[in-house]
């Protein structure tokens, strides 16, 4: 017996979530704040900004750095993601988990601290053309976790907030969809430590994309 869906739109974070991408995401910010000579930060203090907009990110990982200066360090950000973002691969499971969703006919979005650029580059990857139905990033509307991307991506579906399901692998995530009134899944194995995922209601956190994948097709 099929089960009645309960999500009309499912929305995914990018980074740490369908990507592993934190590790060289964080190597990229340190390396960056080498480069215009501010301090370092640590690895946890690297990986929490992950999901942000570049220029929060950084502003959050270089506290003591002129504003004038911003583009300078998103500029070196830039340079060394690029120079090693063929490096990045999806988790393993990500394509079939994504493929049995849209059998199911939910509506599947990306709400990504990204750029517009970055995004495009990497939706054109021959597994993932055609998955998604909308998506949105960090540089053409409010950084997580102001909920207007959520917001905008219900509004172009139609879908109410609790049709929807944020799925994402830091607070910036679930604060986004608390703000926005969804329903929210957390992973752990992304950016953010679980633990820090107390402080949210949150329907499940996933240990493994396998894991993700059982409690959408039992629960979502």
């Amino acid at each position: 017996m099929t089960r009645p869906r309960q999500f009309d739109l499912i929305v995914f974070d990018w980074d740490g979530t369908l990507f592993d991408s934190t590790a060289l995401i964080a190597r990229c910010i340190q390396a960056a704040c080498r480069d215009v000579g501010v301090t370092v930060p640590s690895d946890r203090d690297a990986s929490y900004v992950i999901g942000m907009g570049l220029v929060e990110a950084l502003t959050h990982a270089a506290p003591e750095l002129p504003r004038e200066r911003y583009k300078e360090l998103a500029d070196r950000y830039r340079h060394h993601y690029f120079a090693k973002q063929h490096e990045i691969v999806m988790f393993d499971g990500t394509l079939p988990m994504l493929h049995d969703l849209k059998a199911r006919h939910h509506w599947l979005g990306v709400a990504t601290g990204k750029s517009r650029r970055g995004l495009d580059e990497a939706l054109r990857t021959v597994a993932l053309q055609g998955l998604f139905d909308a998506t949105r990033t960090a540089d053409e509307t409010a950084s997580k976790p102001d909920p207007r991307m959520l917001l905008e991506l219900m509004r172009e579906f139609g879908v109410e907030p609790e049709r929807t399901l944020m799925i994402g692998d830091t607070t910036h995530d679930l604060q986004l969809a608390a703000n926005a009134g969804t329903a929210s899944v957390g992973v752990s194995y992304g950016a953010h430590e679980h633990e820090a995922f107390g402080d949210f209601d949150t329907r499940f956190v996933a240990h493994s994309t396998r894991e993700l994948h059982d409690w959408l097709l039992q629960h979502a």
